[in-house]
């Protein structure tokens, strides 16, 4: 089975300056793939980001979910406080419970959070693909938004693994794939 992560789409980190980049067209395509995941019969896990203080504390509105995105009541969320979505969270037995090997990934800030996720997703032997055009982030004081988010697409493709590859691949490719798949 495959799951859909969409990481840390919350409120809060789309507020302040710079803005995100791309971040409509981010989420349109982050919608389009959790349709096409439920068409599958997959599952969308959002990881929701919260800090103790600041834009991510739990319980203020800038720790909410986009309400932008097509967010179901059934849909698992699961709560982190660090950049890994696997560290001290229930993640990987959300996705144990419901057989998930693939795993697409999507989600802010590229750099941190999407990042530390798919590296620790892939040396958990979970298929990885991310939506090369399905994760954000904003201008860093050394390097671009746009760069950044080449540079990661890059490095996902070319990490060195025992068991598999990260695959990043555009969203519609993966739409594509999932349209195969759908029940």
């Amino acid at each position: 089975m495959d799951a859909l992560l969409i990481i840390d789409m919350q409120v809060g980190s789309f507020e302040g300056q710079p803005p995100r980049h791309d971040a409509e067209a981010v989420i349109a395509r982050i919608n389009a793939l959790i349709r096409g995941v439920r068409r599958a019969g997959g599952l969308v896990v959002f990881i929701q980001h919260g800090e103790p203080r600041g834009a991510l504390e739990p319980g203020t509105p800038g720790w909410e979910i986009l309400p932008a995105l097509e967010r179901d009541p059934a849909d698992p969320v699961v709560r982190k406080t660090a950049c890994d979505a696997f560290y001290e969270t229930d993640l990987q037995e959300v996705l144990a419970r419901h057989a998930v090997r693939r795993l697409i990934v999507t989600g802010c800030a590229t750099d941190f959070c999407v990042d530390t996720t798919i590296r620790s997703a892939a040396s958990k032997d979970y298929e990885v693909v991310v939506a090369a055009d399905g994760h954000t982030t904003r201008d860093r004081p050394h390097l671009d938004a746009a760069s950044i988010i080449r540079h990661h697409n890059w490095m996902w493709e070319n990490l060195i693994l025992p068991h598999g590859e990260v695959r990043v691949v555009p969203a519609e490719e993966i739409l594509g794939e999932l349209g195969k798949t759908a029940k």
